[in-house]
């Protein structure tokens, strides 16, 4: 993967720890406004964290209505590599691109803090360089994070081994410890926590290498 598209909607906020991280493992970046419609010349495309349109009515709600994500799921429809993170995978459940949704933590408390995750599936643009048990120390930060989804959901989820990353001791009351998640073809990706923020062991952690590592390394057929 040479050059990865950073979708920024208004409200935003994470998209150049999202393009540090790229830039620190040697790909070409690119901002992308989200009333861009094509995505054609990129090898992946990353919706970072932030308050897409403010998290009006709830978080991602009014940002699948972007022009911009037409060309998402052309893009993930033609198997390119897809990354949301945090509020990126609040708009990909609330566009149809990954199943569930995203609702506010229990307790109602707004979460910062590291956690661990442990890497349940290997087979995703995220997780196919990570050892599947192998634990991640990754920092979250939100408020609507908590993951659900109905019964015959969650068993088409596990049984197709979509479930990639869960949470070692489940901080906002996420369906079956569900901290990050892949559609059946495994080229689109959410998860809550922030691989971009766990980057370098002077920061805390530098867990989150090897999951962008294996989305960097995705092939655009995947």
């Amino acid at each position: 993967m040479n050059r990865v598209g950073i979708v920024v909607f208004p409200g935003s906020n994470c998209e150049y720890d999202a393009a540090a991280a790229m830039k620190a493992l040697g790909v070409t970046v690119e901002l992308v406004w989200h009333s861009t419609t094509d995505l054609s010349d990129f090898d992946g495309v990353i919706l970072p964290g932030g308050f897409a349109h403010g998290d009006y009515l709830r978080p991602g709600a009014l940002a699948r209505f972007s022009p911009v994500m037409a060309a998402v799921q052309r893009f993930a429809d033609e198997g390119g590599p897809v990354l949301g993170i945090c509020n990126g995978f609040q708009v990909l459940t609330e566009a149809g691109l990954l199943p569930g949704a995203l609702q506010k933590n229990i307790g109602l408390t707004f979460l910062c803090q590291p956690t661990t995750l442990v890497v349940t599936s290997n087979n995703s643009v995220l997780t196919s360089g990570a050892t599947i048990g192998q634990e991640l120390v990754i920092p979250i930060n939100h408020f609507s994070g908590s993951y659900t989804c109905d019964d015959e959901t969650l068993e088409r989820l596990l049984d197709n081994g979509q479930v990639v990353l869960r949470y070692k001791d489940n901080p906002n009351g996420s369906l079956a410890d569900i901290a990050g998640l892949a559609n059946e073809r495994g080229n689109v990706v959410g998860l809550m926590p922030h691989p971009e923020r766990a980057m370098s062991t002077l920061l805390g952690s530098a867990d989150g290498r090897v999951l962008l590592e294996s989305f960097v390394a995705a092939n655009v057929a995947a």
